[in-house]
């Protein structure tokens, strides 16, 4: 039946036009903004997922850079340490120098003293952004565990938490300090080490050395001294050498451990790609089709309302 008030042909393909327009302006939303799933109406589940895990690689961003000041602070100590055992094997040198008969000491002490303050040296300035792991000083830098930040985690849960990386600057700590007096208990250099020593009868010889490396005095030293101190030195560059083996081991952990970082990062970043970002050759390839659809069903319209018209051509 043909009706003038009712053209059934036209409603089809005006509905036909909207559903085409929609899609196309679905496709031009995909292809502007990269998105398959922009907001949360496109797909709650991946949208929820795919916001969270961005959040996430914000906080492993700011990981990477937690570990890039951890090993820069590693790597200021580890120098610091390697400088000091270069030094203390030095002052070793010069105590077994001393041990010769008719060596002036005096004047070998002025070159241990020149040492000791390149020792102090080494240490006060061996700190990056304010940590420094190897000179301590009681109540404003004191030896302890310190804790770089390795990673951020989430459960199957949703809990998150840190992992973090610890060390104890107890081992790496080259010179304590009481105010302005140094401390004979703890520093690897200031220290007083208990030692076994041959002495001039050729006997062995135990006891707590009488002077640590920074308060070594060899100038009125005897040869039982003498050799008390050089054991107690090498001592002291046993343990220069075992804190530098630790800081080097935490220092390659930290390597490791940025490359996971910047790995997973990465990943992340893909699987989150997966799920949200659109397929540019497929809504392009979409696009182009819903563009000849629409062109058809402007067709189509106009095809049904000239039907009206030739209605009137009854009428003349």
């Amino acid at each position: 039946m043909t009706s003038i008030l009712t053209n059934n042909a036209a409603m089809a393909a005006l509905s036909t036009l909207r559903n085409i327009s929609s899609d196309m302006e679905t496709t031009q939303k995909r292809v502007s903004s990269g998105f398959r799933i922009e907001n949360a109406s496109d797909n709650a589940a991946y949208w929820s997922i795919a916001t969270t895990m961005r959040s996430d690689n914000k906080a492993l961003s700011t990981v990477k850079d937690a570990l890039g000041l951890g090993a820069a602070t590693t790597d200021v100590a580890y120098t610091a340490l390697e400088n000091a055992i270069s030094v203390v094997d030095e002052i070793k040198s010069k105590i077994t120098a001393a041990s010769q008969p008719g060596v002036d000491k005096s004047k070998i002490q002025k070159e241990i003293d020149q040492l000791q303050e390149q020792l102090m040296s080494i240490a006060k300035s061996a700190s990056f952004s304010g940590q420094n792991w190897v000179y301590h000083q009681a109540g404003t830098n004191t030896a302890g565990t310190q804790a770089i930040v390795g990673s951020f985690n989430r459960d199957n849960f949703g809990n998150i938490s840190l992992t973090k990386l610890e060390y104890d600057t107890t081992n790496s700590s080259l010179i304590s300090m009481n105010g302005a007096t140094m401390s004979t208990a703890a520093g690897i250099l200031t220290k007083l080490n208990s030692v076994s020593y041959t002495n001039s009868a050729g006997t062995t010889s135990s006891g707590t050395a009488a002077n640590s490396v920074m308060s070594l005095d060899i100038s009125t030293m005897g040869a039982d001294l003498l050799a008390q101190s050089l054991v107690a030195t090498e001592a002291a560059l046993k343990e220069l050498t075992n804190a530098a083996a630790d800081i080097g081991a935490i220092n390659k952990r930290i390597d490791l451990q940025t490359t996971f970082v910047e790995n997973l990062t990465d990943a992340i970043e893909t699987g989150v790609g997966k799920l949200v970002d659109a397929d540019m050759n497929e809504e392009s390839t979409r696009l182009k089709a819903l563009q000849t659809q629409q062109q058809l069903g402007v067709q189509a319209l106009s095809i049904a309302n000239s039907s009206a018209e030739n209605i009137l051509t009854l009428f003349r």
